[in-house]
């Protein structure tokens, strides 16, 4: 074996060397995927063709195959020749050379399920919108993948007698199809037969809240009957029913990018309308679409760029774990009739909807979007123009794609934040009490600030594998931590690794949750080369997840790379130049200064920094610092004064066990500075 390929979900390509070959281009990934899941078999050239390029002649197409052929090569340069098989008529993958989840999954057996694991999102969910004739292809191996899944989890399900076993067996069915009823029948008898009624009625509820929000579906009379008998603590059968053979339905795996929802009915559920029952679903996420774009005075070269920035966009914003994507190509019909903001909220149950133009001036594209919120009336909440030149139209709409997300990842956060605190908080989700939390966290008030934490708690509590709550629990640690609010710092310091951990655990495709761990790593246990390590996941996962290039550039500028650290800066800045956590993330760049003996500029971006939040004191002390060095008696005395109403007890005793410097030359600038500002020894 020479590479493994990861198809399902986020596509990825490695070495067995741990050297990723993963190819840049969309088409270059898909032509690698198309011969992945084709494998053993060759590709025909034509075949091929016609799946990229369906909408080019076939001279246009067959040329651009050639293209993308040497691209290929070149990504895979690290394994040499050894890996593809190209001749005049068809392409392939040579046998014995490429591992691959997907043959994994297909290979499986009763005795052997445990590559069912591996299905831990959509069928190359980034590569949505390549073309019409491979999204269509793409949909039948989807189709293909999943319904060998559903047959095998079924199987296995059938054969379990035990109750742990049944709901270890049920649970790995519903990961597969939520709207499996048979599936939440042997969840909700097996939580019954082991006396946990609290358990099988909540299964019953989730059931229920899955085919409302899928099918808008009632359960079946068999499923109401158990939890009716179930509720009644009436006797439950411990034998579990033989799964049903299912109708191949549309599964509902995490972060793929959603279809319009199907109007048939689940083969048991009956088709009538819930549209009461929506308020009940527990909501995992905001839901967004991505409209093809207006295109005003384009050239017939610029034409694809309607649909290529909505692809683009959707896929970029698919690598949040928290949002579900409509591809844009469901869209496409809105987009070419009456753009109806409400018919599009009607059809998809879409929260967001991001549309714009792009127009020709002169000499340049200008692409204009905005965001709108379709349950507040169609509000626009964001809005963005790029004024672009025209040389390269691909790396146009990668940036362009970047910048979008970065910015609206945040803004939704916290639209979604502002929705859920403004209703009463009963019957709330993890999700929603993770998503109440955050505007508390940022604000730093103590005592908002300690109640964030509470909220968070409970929604661990609530559900044990939520990784996104694990992830921001930790990060509370780190601000409890760096605004000494606690008198254990040592069991804080643990706490929030283990929470890190327990995250990347649970879900370590999430790039959140991954450089969340990656501070933990760096400015609470100095252990700064495992932090980079994992700052590079994230950004491998998600390039344009703002938090990952500004945490990781703290934990170059620890180490003392203080060039990488100004690098990843001003890329965090260039994706989101007005970014709400600005405040928090923003200094590096006083610490980068100050740590470069530019004092000056250290206090100037440490006093706008402090502008932006006051009660922040981790960005104090590298300001205080450069005031020292200045030596600015009246400015020093009012940051020393305003950092001592936060931390009390600091003193440079304090400040040298904490500060996660590497270098010993850093870490006595820093604290020369401090001394000279007045701060106490100890």
């Amino acid at each position: 074996m020479l590479v493994r390929l990861r198809l399902i979900g986020q596509m990825e390509a490695w070495t067995f060397t741990s050297e990723s070959v993963m190819p840049t281009g969309r088409k270059t990934r898909a032509l690698l995927a198309v011969l992945a899941l084709s494998s053993p078999r060759p590709v025909l050239r034509s075949k091929l063709a016609e799946l990229l390029w369906s909408r080019r002649p076939d001279e246009q197409a067959r040329a651009s195959l050639r293209q993308e052929i040497h691209r290929l090569s070149e990504a895979m340069a690290p394994v040499g020749g050894q890996l593809l098989i190209v001749n005049r008529d068809h392409l392939m993958l040579r046998p014995g050379t490429a591992w691959i989840d997907v043959e994994e999954v297909l290979r499986a057996t009763p005795d052997r399920p445990g590559a069912l694991s591996l299905l831990d999102g959509d069928l190359l969910e980034d590569l949505d919108g390549v073309d019409p004739a491979f999204d269509a292809w793409l949909a039948g191996e989807r189709e293909r993948l999943l319904d060998r899944a559903r047959v095998l989890a079924e199987q296995l399900l059938h054969e379990q007698t035990d109750s742990d076993a049944v709901i270890a067996a049920a649970q790995q069915v519903l990961a597969i199809d939520r709207a499996h009823e048979g599936a939440w029948r042997a969840l909700m008898r097996a939580y019954a037969a082991r006396g946990e009624r609290g358990m099988a009625i909540q299964a019953y509820e989730r059931c229920r809240g899955v085919l409302a929000d899928q099918l808008d579906a009632n359960p079946s009379e068999e499923t109401q009957r158990v939890a009716a008998e179930i509720r009644a603590a009436a006797p439950v059968s411990r034998s579990v029913p033989q799964a049903p053979v299912l109708v191949p339905t549309r599964p509902d795996v995490r972060l793929m990018l959603r279809a319009p929802p199907r109007q048939e009915a689940h083969h048991e559920a009956r088709a009538e309308p819930r549209a009461e029952a929506r308020a009940h679903v527990p909501r995992g996420g905001a839901r967004v679409g991505v409209l093809p774009l207006q295109l005003i005075g384009t050239s017939a070269a610029e034409s694809h760029l309607s649909t290529g920035l909505a692809d683009e966009i959707t896929s970029a914003l698919a690598r949040f774990r928290w949002m579900f994507l409509v591809s844009s190509s469901s869209l496409a019909r809105f987009a070419l009739q009456t753009r109806d903001e409400t018919a599009i909220r009607r059809a998809f149950n879409i929260d967001f909807l991001l549309d714009g133009s792009v127009q020709r001036v002169p000499d340049r594209l200008r692409v204009a979007l905005r965001l709108l919120d379709l349950r507040a009336g169609n509000q626009v909440v964001w809005s963005r123009r790029f004024d672009c030149e025209t040389s390269d139209l691909l790396s146009l709409q990668d940036e362009v794609a970047a910048e979008v997300v970065a910015q609206i990842d945040p803004e939704i956060l916290l639209i979604e934040a502002q929705r859920l605190t403004a209703r009463p908080p009963a019957d709330v989700t993890a999700y929603e009490l993770m998503l109440r939390a955050l505007p508390l966290l940022a604000r730093l008030d103590r005592e908002q600030f300690m109640h964030a934490g509470d909220l968070l708690r409970q929604a661990i509590a609530l559900e044990p594998d939520y990784a996104a709550a694990h992830a921001w629990y930790a990060f509370w640690h780190i601000f409890l931590f760096g605004q000494a609010w606690t008198s254990d710092p040592t069991a804080v310091m643990a706490e929030a690794g283990r929470l890190a951990n327990r995250a990347i655990t649970l879900d370590p495709q999430d790039a959140r949750g991954l450089t969340i761990a990656g501070h933990v790593r760096a400015f609470l246990h100095r252990r700064l080369r495992e932090a980079v390590s994992l700052h590079e996941r994230a950004l491998t996962v998600n390039p344009n997840l703002v938090m990952a290039w500004a945490l990781s550039a703290a934990a170059f500028a620890y180490l003392g790379d203080f060039d990488e650290a100004e690098k990843r800066m001003r890329r965090y800045k260039k994706l989101s130049p007005l970014d709400p956590h600005a405040f928090f993330y923003d200094g590096v760049f006083i610490l980068v200064a100050l740590l470069r003996h530019d004092h000056e500029e250290a206090a100037r971006i440490g006093r706008a920094v402090s502008e932006m939040n006051p009660a922040f004191s981790t960005a104090c002390k590298p300001y205080l610092a450069a005031l020292g060095h200045l030596g600015w008696a009246e400015e020093t005395a009012q940051v020393r004064q305003r950092l001592l109403s936060i931390e009390p007890d600091f003193s440079i005793a304090r400040f040298l066990a904490a500060n996660p410097c590497e270098r010993a030359e850093d870490r006595l600038h820093y604290a020369a500075g401090l001394r000279l500002a007045g701060v106490p020894e100890g």
